[in-house]
């Protein structure tokens, strides 16, 4: 196994390793730890593609599973956001129903012979929504695990920290949208009932 899907497979093994930190508040530190690990998991992200560009390691199972895990890495914190009440069900659904669409879509490509690659709104998408969870696990972390909004103002705080991250969640789903219709529209050929 080469480099690059090693790394890939590491960032797998790395998502229970980010529910056991997220979900189990008698670590100390847990929303601090959660967040390292994910960070660690999304540099894997950047590093296995570059790699296996780079020194033309690709191979069908990093084609396979790389896009897989980023799925999957993105979607357990999201829906660890869901189950704490950090994000609404509405964001998460549409970003779900998005990956599925997505997924399926290249599938089907794929049994036509076409490999769709990631364009620049899926990685945008793909990067923002990162840069999302990422400021979501910050903000657990000063205010769950260090209680630092302890404050006078600690509710005016919380509530500008609120506006801020459900913005940034729903600028996410706003991206998600938009690179699923980009990829819709450019392979509609493969799932047009009409041909």
């Amino acid at each position: 196994m080469n480099l690059p899907n090693k790394l890939t497979l590491m960032r797998v093994l790395l998502i229970p390793v980010f529910l056991v930190f997220f979900l189990i508040p008698g670590i100390p530190c847990h929303y601090l730890l959660a967040m390292i690990v994910f960070i660690a998991a999304s540099i894997t992200d950047a590093l296995d593609g570059h790699l296996a560009r780079k020194h033309n390691l690709v191979t069908n199972f990093g084609k396979f599973l790389d896009p897989l895990a980023d799925k999957v890495l993105v979607m357990t914190a999201l829906a660890c956001f869901v189950d704490n009440q950090m994000i609404g069900v509405i964001p998460f659904l549409i970003i779900m129903m998005r990956e599925f669409m997505v997924s399926g879509l290249r599938l089907v490509a794929a049994n036509s012979g076409t490999v769709i690659a990631a364009g620049f709104w899926g990685k945008l998408k793909t990067a923002f929504t990162m840069v999302t969870i990422i400021a979501i696990l910050v903000y657990l972390s000063f205010s769950g695990d260090f209680n630092s909004f302890s404050l006078a103002c600690a509710d005016t705080i919380d509530r500008v920290c609120g506006w801020i991250l459900t913005g940034l969640v729903w600028i996410s789903a706003g991206l998600t949208v938009i690179s699923g219709w980009i990829y819709l529209r450019g392979y509609w050929k493969f799932i047009d009932p009409e041909a």
